[in-house]
């Protein structure tokens, strides 16, 4: 009988409402609410395959494992947290969940659109500040559609191409950037030089991995070369913006504003200077935590271990 431990369970289930019935058919399921780097290895012991949400794994854990274990499961897409390197010496195989929150993701993207085209932040703090000038004078925030409006996407995985497909619908003009990708029939899309998005664009969203290309992509030069109206938002990895730049573009009105559900140093601390900027709307990395996100997450856990045991291994990145 296969043994299966999930080290830091809450990471993904903290408002207990997932079903982990697919787990526990695979064998004995151990949900341990979290777990220390110390308590790593030794809640290990007898386990066949150990879960792992965002959990430093390094050389020196993953040597120390005992023998039983043959599978690290990254709860989620990225799995740079885990020394693969180590992990193959060992002989661990390690796999990700790509894909299991395409739709929340791409969902706060565009809601962050549609907050900025209406304001919506702005005059709820209006009024939480007691001024209701917008009821009893006239309109003073920004309005305007989105429809014509011209959207700029980095990053053409699963994830920008369901922006794509909203924003298509919203009857955007939408600009893609990805040299590892092909336009998709059905997504009226025009691919371009990363270096002609920014001047054209009146929302540029980011949905790449994080690489030492595409660290700080959005910098001062770049933003620079936005228009003053535009917006930038980022629901994919924090250091893809350079943060202090981008306080000082917004600062100076080089752009509109900035939505931000990923910051560079999570959690973000309240001295981050981009909390006391009215123009930036700032969400602690919600992007994957809707509730049904969180149980495709758990299903697509289950399916990577049951394929692994059955050895037909999928979405191995070792």
């Amino acid at each position: 009988m296969s043994k299966i431990v999930f080290w830091n369970a809450t990471k993904i289930n903290f408002d207990k409402n997932l079903d982990f019935g697919s787990m526990e058919t695979l064998g004995e399921f151990v949900a341990h609410e979290d777990s220390s780097a110390e308590q790593l290895v030794e809640r290990a012991h007898g386990a066949d395959a150990v879960i792992t949400k965002e959990i430093p794994i390094g050389a020196d854990i993953i040597k120390a494992l005992p023998d039983s274990v043959k599978l690290i499961c990254e709860a989620g897409t990225g799995f740079n947290n885990v020394d693969l390197e180590a992990a193959r010496e060992r002989g661990i195989a390690v796999c990700n969940v790509p894909g299991y929150s395409t739709t929340g993701v791409a969902q706060l993207a565009v809601t962050y659109m549609l907050n900025f085209c209406s304001s919506l932040a702005l005059q709820q703090l209006m009024i939480d500040r007691g001024n209701f000038d917008n009821f009893s004078k006239h309109l003073m925030v920004p309005l305007f559609e989105i429809q014509e409006k011209t959207l700029g996407i980095v990053g053409f995985g699963a994830i920008g191409r369901q922006v794509a497909r909203v924003a298509s619908a919203l009857k955007m003009k939408i600009l893609v950037f990805d040299p590892m990708q092909k336009p998709e029939p059905g997504i009226d899309v025009e691919f371009v030089e990363l270096e002609d998005i920014f001047a054209q664009v009146d929302f540029l969203t980011l949905h790449c991995p994080l690489t030492p290309q595409t660290k700080h992509l959005i910098n001062a030069e770049r933003l620079k070369r936005m228009k003053s109206t535009a917006y930038v938002i980022n629901t994919s990895r924090g250091p893809l913006v350079n943060e202090a730049e981008l306080f000082a573009a917004l600062k100076a009105g080089e752009i509109a504003g900035a939505g931000l559900d990923v910051q560079e140093v999570e959690p973000a601390t309240p001295d981050n200077p981009l909390f006391g900027l009215e123009t930036v709307f700032m969400t602690p990395h919600i992007g994957w935590k809707t509730i049904e996100s969180r149980q495709r997450l758990v299903e697509l856990m289950a399916q990577n271990i049951a394929s692994f045991f059955n050895g037909k291994p999928i979405n191995v990145v070792s």
